[in-house]
């Protein structure tokens, strides 16, 4: 329920006040699986991933308040990207200086490995994941499981309208309202973190 979110200002524009514990609070909820789950693809451990994540949260409450968000310069997406893609390097680079076993391999070779276009691309799909996987956990109670399955398994998992409108017992205009009404929520969930945020891109089937 629209009570369960954040009011505005957007979450982003909320931490720049260090004593709005309910605002971090949420901060890390939303993005620490992110970050957590970028490290832990990339070759990490859960505990080094864990470090990183804590490194990435210090950089940002240090800098969110010059943050501004200006969607004709940058997205809060890129900006994270480049503080997470940092303490990553960084630990990567410490740990290349560590003495290695015979045979050991490091996730500094690992990381060598994936281009930065590829990088960023996998983040951004990653990102976008993200969001949608929280929003869609926050607002799914608001719904019959007829109209959430009508809406996961069509805009989510891009099952045929047609075929998951029959098994749910919906007309195909049904299902279509029902869809639209679980997107433009899930939508206002995700502009209540991040205002203007486009998370829906290739995630969302048309």
């Amino acid at each position: 329920m629209a009570a369960d979110l954040p009011t505005r200002p957007s979450l982003l524009v909320r931490l720049r006040d260090a004593d709005d514990h309910t605002a971090w609070s949420q901060f890390v909820a939303v993005y620490t699986p992110l970050i957590f789950g970028f490290c832990c693809k990339r070759g990490l451990n859960e505990t080094a991933a864990g470090d990183v994540c804590q490194e990435v949260l210090k950089a940002i409450a240090k800098a969110i308040p010059q943050y501004q968000y200006d969607p004709g310069r940058s997205t809060f997406r890129n900006w994270l990207f480049v503080v997470v893609r940092s303490k990553f390097n960084n630990h990567v680079a410490a740990q290349a200086r560590q003495p290695r076993l015979a045979g050991d391999t490091t996730i500094h070779e690992f990381a060598e490995k994936e281009a930065d276009t590829a990088l960023e691309e996998s983040w951004r799909r990653e990102y976008q994941a993200n969001l949608v996987r929280w929003a869609s956990s926050l607002i799914q109670k608001e719904f019959k499981a007829q109209t959430w399955d009508a809406f996961r398994r069509t805009a989510l998992q891009g099952e045929p309208a047609e075929i998951v409108a029959g098994e749910l017992g919906l007309s195909l205009n049904a299902l279509y309202v029902a869809r639209s009404r679980v997107t433009r929520r899930l939508k206002e969930a995700i502009e209540s973190i991040e205002k203007g945020a486009s998370s829906f891109e290739g995630l969302v089937h048309g």
